[in-house]
C-alpha cells in the first residue's frame, strides 16, 4: 500500500486534487508565485524533450543493429506494425466518438491569469523534430560503419538521461501539474471538466481489450493454434502489470505465463520474444495517448488535430514508442516533443496529457504486456511455417 501511495500515479493524482482545490481559494498573490513557478518548471521541462529523444531513440537503433538478424528484424517490425494500428484504431475512435462526448470548451466566466512576475527563458539545444533526425541519422550512420566508440557513448548518454528523467524530470512533473491544475481550476475550467475524463479512461480501457482480442485473433489464424491457450495463462501478469506499473517488472512473471503455453508458444521463441517485447512492444501506451491527445486539444483549443497532423504523430509515435524509456509515463514523456512539435499543444496541454496519461498508466502497460504473448505466437507461426529449428542465444547474435 505505501508502494502504491508514493507511486508516479498517485502523486500526480494528489497533486492534481490539490492544486484544483488550491485553485478555488488563493489570491491573485499567492497565484503570481504559482503561474511563475509553472513557468520555469514547464521551460526546464521543455528543455529535456530533445535530450531524451537522443537518448533514447538513437542507442535504441544502434542496439538493433548490432543485434539484427531475421527474426529480430521481424520482431521488430510485427512490434512497430501493432502500435501503429493501436494508433490508428485510436485515432479512428476518436474521430468517431469524441464529437457526441459533451465537452464544452469556452466556458463563460473564466478568471484572468495573474502574469508571470520573471520570465526564465531555457531554449532548447535543438527544435524537436531536428532532433528526431540526428538520433534517426547517427543511429543508423553508427550501425552502418559499426562505430564502437561512438556506439559505447550513446549507450552511456542514455544512462546520463535515463538520470535526468528519474531524478529531475519525474520529481518535478507532479509539482508542475498540481500548479497547472491549479491554475486551470483558478481560471475556471477544469472543474466543469472532470466527468469527461472519468468517461474517458473507461472508453481507452475498452479499446485495449478490443485490441488485445484482434492481436490475439489475428496470431491465433497466422500460426494456426488457439490464442485461449495463451491469453487464459496471462491474468497473473495482467494484475502484476497493474499493479507494478512496468513492463520490466513484470517480466518475470510474463516468462512464467507465457512458459505455461508451451507447446502453443515455442519455447525458444518464448526466451527470445518476451524479453524484446517487453521493451518495444507498448500498444495499449500508444492506443492511450492518441485518444487522449484529441480529447486534451478538443477540450482546451475547441478542436480535434487534423486528419493530416494525426496521421504523422501516430506514424512517429511508434518510432518514438520503440525508444522509450523504462520509466512510469515513459511513452508520453519520450513523445512531448510530438506533442508540442505536431500537435502545436502548449504547456497547459502536455501537463493535462501527463496527468489523464498518469490516471490509467497501470491498464495501458498491463495491455501491453498482454499483447506481447500474442506478438510471440506470431513469432511461433512464422518459425514453423518456414521449418526454421531451434534458435539458441538470438538476443546474442
Amino acid at each position: 500500500m505505501k508502494k502504491f501511495l508514493s507511486s508516479l500515479p498517485m502523486r500526480l493524482l494528489i497533486c492534481a486534487a490539490l492544486g484544483i482545490l488550491l485553485g478555488q481559494y488563493l489570491p491573485e498573490v499567492a497565484m503570481n508565485f504559482v503561474v511563475t513557478v509553472k513557468y520555469v518548471l514547464n521551460q526546464l521541462i521543455v528543455f529535456c524533450v530533445p535530450l531524451i529523444i537522443i537518448g533514447f531513440i538513437a542507442p535504441s537503433i544502434t542496439k538493433l543493429g548490432n543485434n539484427a538478424s531475421r527474426l529480430l528484424g521481424i520482431a521488430v517490425s510485427i512490434a512497430y506494425v501493432s502500435s501503429i494500428g493501436a494508433a490508428f484504431f485510436a485515432c479512428a475512435s476518436g474521430y468517431i466518438l469524441i464529437p457526441h462526448i459533451s465537452i464544452v470548451s469556452e466556458v463563460e466566466g473564466l478568471k484572468a491569469l495573474p502574469e508571470v512576475v520573471f520570465q526564465l527563458n531555457i531554449p532548447q539545444i535543438m527544435p524537436v523534430m531536428s532532433a528526431l533526425v540526428f538520433s534517426m541519422l547517427l543511429g543508423l550512420a553508427a550501425t552502418w560503419t559499426k562505430a564502437k566508440v561512438i556506439t559505447e557513448v550513446l549507450d552511456e548518454f542514455q544512462k546520463i538521461v535515463l538520470e535526468i528523467v528519474t531524478k529531475i524530470v519525474i520529481p518535478l512533473l507532479p509539482i508542475f501539474i498540481g500548479f497547472t491544475f491549479c491554475c486551470l481550476s483558478y481560471e475556471g475550467t477544469i472543474t466543469k471538466q472532470l466527468p469527461v475524463f472519468i468517461l474517458v479512461v473507461v472508453i481507452v480501457m475498452i479499446g485495449h481489450y478490443v485490441w488485445l482480442a484482434l492481436l490475439y485473433g489475428i496470431a491465433g489464424v497466422y500460426a494456426g493454434k488457439n490464442p485461449l491457450n495463451v491469453l487464459r495463462n496471462y491474468g497473473s501478469a495482467y494484475l502484476t502489470a497493474v499493479g507494478t506499473m512496468s513492463s520490466a517488472a513484470t517480466l518475470a512473471v510474463a516468462l512464467q505465463c507465457a512458459k505455461k503455453s508451451e507447446p502453443t508458444l515455442r519455447d525458444d521463441m518464448v526466451d527470445f520474444g518476451i524479453p524484446l517485447f517487453a521493451n518495444i512492444h507498448l500498444c495499449g501506451s500508444v492506443l492511450t495517448e492518441v485518444f487522449f491527445v484529441m480529447i486534451v486539444s478538443k477540450i482546451l483549443y475547441g478542436h480535434i488535430p487534423s486528419v493530416g497532423q494525426m496521421i504523422l504523430f501516430c506514424l512517429l509515435l511508434g518510432i518514438f514508442a520503440i525508444g522509450a524509456p523504462g520509466v512510469p509515463g515513459g511513452t508520453v514523456m519520450a513523445s512531448l516533443g510530438l506533442i508540442t512539435g505536431v500537435l502545436g499543444f502548449d504547456e497547459s496541454g502536455t501537463a493535462l496529457m501527463l496527468t489523464i496519461f498518469a490516471l490509467q498508466d497501470s491498464f495501458g502497460t498491463a495491455c501491453n504486456v498482454t499483447g506481447d504473448g500474442a506478438l510471440t505466437l506470431m513469432l511461433t507461426g512464422y518459425v514453423e511455417r518456414h521449418k526454421l529449428g531451434m534458435q539458441k542465444n538470438l538476443m546474442a547474435e
